[in-house]
């Protein structure tokens, strides 16, 4: 499936005063693999918004394996699951400069009608832009 692979740097204010990302930052560093993920497709949510559509996300986990620090460069490689229908489905994997792995994850988004408030059908424009 698609794949798409996002570099940061951690900073300062990510970090507890050992130097070590606060767990709560990974959410955040999930969404920047998203996010730069349909970009690379040509779609932002920003597009989605304006054509009437919102991803919330319905579920998320977190697996840590071993701590990021302060001015690590994160890999974080954001991989879709499967063709999205009403869901769409992600696998992370979060690496270090070192190549190490410091946590795996995944999150489920909904595809949803913003003037609606109900779930719709994932939008042609990003499965074509898919292949599938």
């Amino acid at each position: 499936m698609k794949k798409s692979l996002t570099k940061t740097r951690v900073r300062y204010s990510e970090t507890d005063q050992m130097g070590v990302v606060y767990h709560g930052n990974y959410a955040q560093f999930f969404e920047l693999g998203r996010t730069e993920w349909l970009r690379s497709l040509g779609v932002t949510y920003k597009d989605m918004e304006i054509n009437g559509i919102m991803l919330p996300v319905i579920s998320l986990t977190c697996n840590f394996i071993k701590s990021a620090l302060y001015d690590d460069v994160l890999t974080i490689e954001t991989v879709l699951k499967k063709k999205p229908m009403v869901k769409i489905e992600f696998d992370y994997k979060v690496t270090n400069q070192n190549n190490e792995l410091i946590c795996t994850g995944s999150s489920v988004l909904a595809f949803m009608n913003m003037k609606t408030s109900k779930p719709t059908r994932c939008p042609n424009y990003l499965l074509e832009s898919l292949d599938f």
